[in-house]
């Protein structure tokens, strides 16, 4: 074919007094790769400040060798805590629970999370707006599956809670720990 599609559409639209809309798709498509290239650079922004503001993953106290670990965890428990995965969404009991207590790392039994932190996201994992105490999860920079985002994990095994998002609205952090209820144990308040 000696002329492309785009070289035979733009003759057809002069031919037919469409120049107008040809030059407004024209700067439909300049404005398209303009705001892709304004995009890219912001991520590089952001991809650089929250690697200067995140901690790297290092060595954890509670240390175990995967046997160990597997003899340890339940199939499920090992695949999201030491294989980072994710469980299907509203398929945890934790996610609608309400009752007051404390929510533990189902590796090490390190508590992370309050009930009175815990609030309904709608997005089918207990999420919390904060931890019981900083030094209690982890928090670092995950690229994984092309995308940025901030892993947590527990601070004394290591072990795969879930992710933090900027997207707590309306809560008094503003943060959605979105953390897999698979990860985690309830110790109910007495």
């Amino acid at each position: 074919m000696k002329y492309g599609v785009h070289t035979i559409w733009r003759y057809n639209c002069y031919k037919k007094g469409m120049k107008q809309k040809f030059i407004y798709v024209g700067f439909i498509c300049a404005g398209v790769l303009f705001s892709a290239a304004r995009c890219g650079q912001s991520r590089q922004i952001t991809e650089k400040k929250i690697q200067t503001t995140m901690q790297t993953e290092d060595t954890f106290p509670v240390k175990k060798t995967e046997e160990e670990w597997k003899a340890a965890l339940s199939p499920a428990e090992y695949q999201v805590l030491r294989e980072k995965g994710t469980e299907r969404p509203y398929s945890s009991e934790y996610e609608t629970l309400w009752d007051s207590g404390t929510y533990v790392c189902k590796g090490c039994g390190s508590e992370l999370f309050s009930s009175a932190t815990k609030f309904d996201a709608g997005c089918g994992w207990p999420s919390f707006y904060q931890s019981i105490d900083k030094s209690r999860v982890k928090e670092i920079l995950d690229k994984s599956h092309g995308m940025v985002r901030t892993e947590v994990v527990c601070a004394k095994c290591g072990g795969h809670l879930g992710h933090v998002f900027n997207d707590g609205y309306g809560q008094p952090t503003g943060l959605r720990y979105c953390i897999n209820g698979v990860s985690l144990g309830f110790k109910k308040k007495e």
